[in-house]
């Protein structure tokens, strides 16, 4: 259907056989991108991060699942990327921004790519300004959640480098 033209200039995400319509990002959701973006990129290397592309799922799920993450952290860039995306288990972090979407991220993406076998999951939850980190997984969850407030320090998992959550978040509106 991609190839016939039917969802042109149309953006979509293949989650569990189904069509999720990507809709346009309003203003905190694409600073919150970027100031991410620039955290990651800044700690791993910008050529390794790469934003609203996809990464193939698990076996499992991979023929009814193409999810495309606000941003990943790839483990090395590959020439194999230039005719295959990149596997779960290529990718060292997963960040995706939940304004609307807060929940789905937080269970059915966070299922996906458990079983995807990407070692790390950071959802950004705009609403309540909170950041959860899932890592440890066992092919089909992750085993520890996290949940830190805008005022705690993170990092990625083995790295020394660190960032206060309010500075991925948009400023508050007044």
């Amino acid at each position: 259907m991609v190839a016939a033209g039917l969802f042109e200039d149309q953006r979509y995400e293949l989650i569990d056989g189904e069509l999720i319509d990507k809709m346009g990002q309003n203003p905190p959701h694409a600073s919150t991108i970027r100031r991410s973006g620039n955290a990651l990129g800044s700690w791993f290397g910008f050529e390794r991060v790469q934003a609203q592309l996809p990464i193939e799922a698990g076996v499992p799920d991979r023929e009814r699942s193409l999810p495309e993450p606000d941003l990943a952290v790839l483990r090395e860039s590959k020439p194999d990327y230039d005719w295959r995306h990149p596997r779960g288990d290529e990718v060292l972090l997963v960040l995706e921004v939940g304004d609307t979407t807060a929940q789905f991220d937080l269970q059915r993406k966070a299922t996906l790519y458990a079983r995807a076998g990407v070692p790390e999951y950071w959802v950004l939850d705009l609403p309540r300004r909170l950041l959860v980190i899932h890592r440890q997984t066992d092919g089909n969850q992750y085993k520890l959640v996290q949940i830190f407030s805008e005022d705690e320090i993170v990092s990625a998992e083995g790295r020394s480098e660190a960032i206060r959550v309010r500075e991925l978040l948009p400023v508050p509106s007044e």
